[in-house]
């Protein structure tokens, strides 16, 4: 009867932990995300949305533009998933490589910017919490996979440019450059 009495009270007690880490977010990462999304949508409006479109089609020029810049921006001013949306503006040949890098800017941004994928800052918190044990900033490691993530994430979309060239010329696609 004992194991039995052990089994209920550590299963309950996973929900009693469970309880007290979701009001920690409640009373820390939740508002801030929510203040952040508000920001970014005020921001948004005070640009104007033509304005962001015309400078989504000004990045098609440049791979650096389109896969490194275009994607961080859209990542940090739209969120996931509407930062793949931007990549409409780009020409079709163009628009792989840009979800690649795209998608994965909404994962190694969101430690430093939490409103980008707000699904993704559990996984950054669990990976973070062994720092926060030890007593230490989390914003280094934030920093740290952001930065990383600039450059991984630009490569990421120039290798499926390559990739997505070469299918193109096995499956004897052509597709214009422009818009």
């Amino acid at each position: 009867m004992d194991i039995v009495v052990n089994v209920a009270e550590g299963f309950m007690g996973l929900f009693d932990t469970g309880a007290q880490t979701f009001i920690g977010w409640v009373s820390s990462i939740v508002p801030k995300v929510l203040l952040l999304l508000v920001f970014m949508n005020a921001l948004i409006a005070l640009i104007g949305q033509e304005r962001i479109n015309k400078f989504a089609r000004v990045c098609s020029g440049n791979v650096i533009l389109a896969y490194g810049v275009l994607p961080f921006i859209s990542a940090f001013m739209l969120g996931n998933p509407m930062a793949l949306s931007m990549g409409k503006f780009l020409p079709e040949r163009m628009k792989p490589s840009y979800y690649a890098a795209s998608t994965y800017h909404c994962h190694t941004n969101s430690g430093m910017f939490p409103h980008i994928n707000v699904g993704e800052i559990f996984i950054y918190l669990g990976i973070a919490d062994g720092i926060s044990t030890l007593g230490l900033s989390t914003t280094p490691l934030a920093l740290r996979y952001m930065l990383v993530g600039l450059v991984m994430n630009f490569f990421a979309g120039w290798v499926t440019d390559f990739t997505t060239k070469m299918v193109m010329k096995q499956q004897n696609i052509e597709l214009k450059n422009t818009l």
